[in-house]
């Protein structure tokens, strides 16, 4: 899965993704970028 990383500025692969809920209780996968380790966020499916 892919997600965009504000840090560099590209869609990246998702590393160490988890599946969390936000608030509003909608499903969202976050995890960090392999290129700078920034935590990256994607929302929806899961």
């Amino acid at each position: 899965m892919q997600a965009y990383c504000m840090k560099c500025r590209k869609k990246v692969d998702i590393r160490n993704p988890r599946a969390i809920t936000m608030k509003n209780g909608r499903p969202a996968t976050q995890g960090e970028c392999p290129g700078c380790g920034t935590k990256v966020f994607r929302i929806g499916k899961s």
